[in-house]
């Protein structure tokens, strides 16, 4: 374990980063509430999706690189700084005065998220030992499913009562107290060296991953537009494993990311990550637009994921001590596709409890699943190591989110475009683009029908990657039988 874990004081520590990572997590659901508002304001709806890729594109692609730079510099100064990049961006994002600026500005919010969520978690790793982790992981994961109810309350709140803008400057003081929280708090000693960060791989890596990720949000842009941009990701990808592999400091450590633990579990962190993120973006649709109900209902619907989210997180000290990282490990992979499977039974009569029941599934195995590769992953390396190996994990998730909202979404227009002809289409697509158009769809049965079988498309889409995942975590290699991981993880435990 590292020297800080016995100088800085652990709780108070762990407290600065529930209260850090909280002003990260309500962002997504605040802003997503207020942006009807803002693009009233602003004009410029052809912009309006961006205003969230930029920030997700941001924070995808810079995710690894503060990993490594966390292992060079320290997690203390990486995560202060990132907070600093992101309090300035939230201040701008308040001042925009169009939508093109709001865009820039989130996008240097992102820059500066991109820190937070892996260097926290890696803090974490440092200053835990392994049987104590499930404790705090369950407490980071209450941070996310309170994010994900506050959130939205908020967001409607600040709107309706005051100025858009505090969506964004609300995380001025929150992120002050952070930092001033972590000058005090935190601890941490590292041996000081001469660094050679590598400056052209972070480039050539940023290159590439905005490459594939704009292609993957636009792909209604035109043919040569998204050849190009393949194109770019290639070429700028096969150039970054080179720099990489001769790099005196490379940002993303090849025989570290080629590892078979790291790699099989990044590979089902981001399968899951493409599910999960299916189901948050098409159930609430199906629920209002086919089953009828109101958008509090649809959002019960996905209260039930961040409640077995961190449920999970919560009991998985008790699963390992009873049953083995193991055993516990392959029941959550079970369990993601079996609560994917009760989407497939959805009818327009049937109760949201069926589509609560398997969110509440997919969470209680995605909680399992995400927690037990982190520590995994984090045990497997070295304290010098362990910045990157967490980005990994972090940064495949991210991704598998970006790539599942993406291919989910081309699945349900297929199924659209499947199932209604030409104007129908066409009609149905305009209606999703009023404020009022799902309610207007479930109140007309042919076209209810026409988007009830179309969202079956997706949901098949979800339970296949559900069931990549199960099978993706059984190449993860972990100790076999309950003796050898209970001496597994003493042995890892102590050597910290």
């Amino acid at each position: 374990m590292s020297n800080a874990a016995h100088r800085s004081n652990r709780v108070l520590v762990v407290a600065t980063i529930m209260f850090a990572t909280f002003m990260v997590a309500i962002e997504a659901t605040i802003v997503a509430t207020a942006m009807p508002r803002i693009v009233g304001q602003l004009g410029g709806f052809s912009y309006y999706s961006w205003v969230f890729s930029a920030f997700l594109l941001a924070q995808s692609t810079t995710t690894v690189i503060y990993g490594k730079l966390s292992d060079i510099f320290g997690r203390k100064p990486v995560l202060i700084g990132g907070i600093l990049i992101f309090l300035l961006g939230s201040l701008l994002c308040g001042l925009a005065w169009s939508m093109m600026s709001l865009v820039l500005f989130r996008l240097l919010q992102g820059l500066g998220a991109g820190a937070i969520q892996p260097v926290t978690m890696t803090i974490i790793g440092d200053l835990f030992k392994l049987e104590e982790r499930g404790r705090v992981q369950g407490a980071m994961a209450t941070v996310w499913a309170t994010s994900a109810v506050v959130g939205p309350l908020a967001g409607g709140i600040i709107v309706d009562n005051i100025s858009w803008a505090w969506i964004f400057w609300i995380n001025l003081p929150i992120g002050i107290l952070s930092i001033i929280a972590f000058m005090i708090f935190l601890k941490e000693e590292v041996a000081h060296k001469q660094a050679k960060i590598d400056y052209l791989g972070s480039v050539l890596f940023s290159i590439s991953i905005v490459a594939l990720l704009v292609m993957l949000t636009e792909t209604d842009a035109s043919a040569w537009i998204l050849l190009t941009l393949f194109a770019v990701f290639i070429i700028a990808g096969l150039l970054f494993l080179a720099q990489e592999k001769r790099a005196p400091e490379p940002i993303i450590s090849i025989p570290l990311w080629s590892r078979r633990l790291i790699a099989t579990s990044n590979a089902a962190t981001l399968l899951a990550g493409m599910a999960l993120i299916g189901l948050s973006t098409i159930l609430p649709i199906y629920v209002q637009g086919v089953l009828g109900r109101s958008p509090i209902v649809a959002g019960f619907t996905l209260t039930m994921l961040v409640v077995g989210w961190p449920l999970a997180v919560m009991l998985s000290s008790r699963f390992y001590k009873a049953f083995g990282i193991r055993r516990t490990l392959r029941v959550g992979s079970l369990l993601f596709p079996f609560g994917a499977c009760f989407l497939l039974f959805l009818t327009p009569e049937s109760s949201p409890a069926l589509a609560g029941a398997g969110s509440f599934f997919m969470g209680f195995g995605m909680g399992l699943i995400s927690l037990t590769s982190i520590v995994l992953v984090q045990d497997s390396v070295e304290w010098s190591m362990r910045g990157s190996a967490t980005a990994s994990i972090i940064f495949a998730r991210s991704l598998g989110n970006t790539l599942g909202a993406t291919v989910l979404g081309a699945i349900l227009n297929a199924g659209i475009n499947h199932y209604a002809g030409g104007e129908a289409a066409a009609g149905l697509h305009e209606a999703l683009n009023q404020p009022t158009g799902l309610s207007a769809l479930a109140a007309d049965p042919a076209i209810r029908a026409v988007f009830n079988a179309a969202l079956h498309w997706s949901f098949w889409g979800v339970v296949v990657v559900a069931v990549l995942t199960f099978f993706t975590t059984w190449l993860i290699p972990v100790g076999h039988g309950r003796k050898s991981e209970g001496a597994a993880v003493a042995s890892e435990a102590t050597s910290h």
